[in-house]
């Protein structure tokens, strides 16, 4: 997502690099299979966030139904869907660096929707818990997968453009999906449970079932996806692929990534500590804005889904124009552009993320996190391309999938921490509003800060690539 790629890689014509003194002429895929290639990523990014949406929308049907509290709501929506992660997000990324990527993705959106499925048909707290355990072994071969896939697939000067385009996934998900939640749930909310044999499904969990099977199709799709030749490995960087069976396994477990990204630790560890406390915006208190839009201003979903449908579309339309203009006009006077962009979005995120739950109506609070979502758009484009272009290319996918985790855990534990602070400390489900504030006014400067203090590193490490012709 590095539009500053396209002016420190030497490109020579179209679909082909200028090779460093000594290295093979790199030929890219057409076109063509590039562009399907991105088409049917974007349709299963678009899945993994409506999906994820959808659940969020359901987060009060959900505890009244199961007779959750608070924290266990949040531990629902957070920590059980990051158990899994811990023990194959890292295997699953070493394999998006050795096998077909393709496979590897056709396998993960499997899962996602056979997971989906097991949890709309759920009889107890504790096989929802096992559903939702199971949801991050799918999603965890994803990103690593789908962002190694596209920088193989498209020339530098390109690369900018395929990660912005993929943005449009997150963009239908996140739209589609507060107003097709909302709308199933009305549709839903009155029907009788369904007895189908020993089973009881409630009527909202056939929202579960519904968005679930679609992922079966989108497997098939990814089999027609024309698996492009890897980028050349980076002197150094290389993962052994020989050796005692120990020292083979071992590549599976990510110490070979994680010895790189500590190699390079001034890079890598502002931006890792940056992207994780960030994610509590992202995932922790996104899980909880229905609930406190339902507690605080009394809508329903199916208000809320319809008003924040059409935020987030405009929002992200917006972040898109903007946060791609702002990028290349840094990238025309500074290297460090992708980082240097992050951080200012991270820094107008955190305002409004503070500013929200404060707002006296439910639409004034709607249009800050709107203007929110906006810059958080304009961001993401820049803060993943920035990895993606100082990765080693031998263990993207890992160190991808590292970067990712710290995303997905702080974001997980994210939800379960509010969950805490609402239950034990404000302590009255009504004033939900306070544990958002708490933790946004706690963790997300630091997140800003710790941008900032990644831009001068990024800035060094991009100009000993340009050195190398990397």
């Amino acid at each position: 997502m590095a539009v500053a790629a396209a002016s420190i890689m030497p490109v020579e014509e179209e679909g082909r690099i200028a090779p460093a003194e000594g290295a093979e002429e790199r030929n890219w895929p057409s076109s063509a299979s590039a562009y399907w290639a991105l088409t049917v990523i974007v349709l299963a990014t678009f899945l993994t966030f409506f999906d994820q949406v959808v659940f969020g929308m359901l987060a009060e049907r959900i505890k009244i139904d199961f007779g959750l509290t608070d924290s266990q709501l949040g531990f629902l929506a957070g920590p059980a869907s990051i158990i899994c992660y811990l023990f194959v997000g890292i295997p699953l990324a070493r394999l998006a660096d050795i096998w077909p990527r393709k496979y590897v993705l056709a396998g993960g959106v499997s899962a996602i929707g056979l997971v989906t499925i097991l949890g709309g048909i759920a009889q107890t707290f504790t096989q929802f818990v096992g559903s939702r355990v199971f949801l991050a072994a799918g999603g965890s071969a994803h990103a690593p997968s789908s962002y190694s896939l596209i920088a193989d697939m498209f020339p530098p000067r390109k690369i900018t453009r395929a990660f912005a385009i993929l943005q449009f996934g997150f963009i239908g998900g996140s739209t589609l999906g507060p107003f097709a939640g909302g709308q199933m749930i009305a549709m839903t909310s009155h029907w009788a449970p369904t007895l189908l044999g020993p089973l009881r499904i409630l009527g909202w969990q056939w929202i579960l079932v519904w968005t679930g099977l679609p992922a079966f199709l989108l497997a098939l799709l990814f089999l027609t996806v024309r698996e492009p030749q890897r980028l050349p490995r980076q002197t150094g960087a290389e993962i052994p692929h020989h050796g005692s069976l120990l020292r083979r396994a071992l590549t599976f477990t990510g110490l070979d990534a994680a010895k790189a990204i500590r190699a390079n630790r001034r890079v890598y560890y502002p931006l890792f500590i940056g992207l994780a406390l960030s994610a509590l915006e992202s995932f922790g208190l996104a899980f909880w804005r229905v609930p406190f839009l339902i507690r605080t201003y009394g809508w329903t979903e199916a208000q809320i889904g319809t008003v924040t449908s059409l935020t987030v579309l405009v929002s992200s339309l917006l972040g898109l124009l903007v946060g791609g203009t702002f990028v290349e006009w840094l990238a025309k006077r500074h290297k460090d552009a992708n980082v240097r962009a992050a951080f200012i979005c991270f820094a107008v995120v955190t305002v409004c993320s503070i500013l929200s739950p404060l707002m006296p109506t439910a639409i004034g609070s709607i249009l800050v996190m709107g203007f929110g979502a906006m810059f958080g758009i304009a961001g993401a484009v820049p803060q993943n391309a920035a990895i993606q272009r100082v990765a080693p290319h031998a263990m993207r996918g890992q160190v991808t999938a590292i970067y990712l985790f710290m995303f997905t855990f702080f974001g997980a534990m994210g939800s379960f921490v509010i969950g805490v602070v609402a239950q034990y400390l404000v302590v009255d489900p009504a004033k939900l509003w306070i544990a958002l504030e708490i933790t946004a006014v706690t963790l997300l400067p630091l997140a800003t800060l710790c941008m900032y203090r990644a831009i001068r590193p990024y800035r060094e490490e991009i100009e000993r690539l340009e050195a190398l012709d990397l």
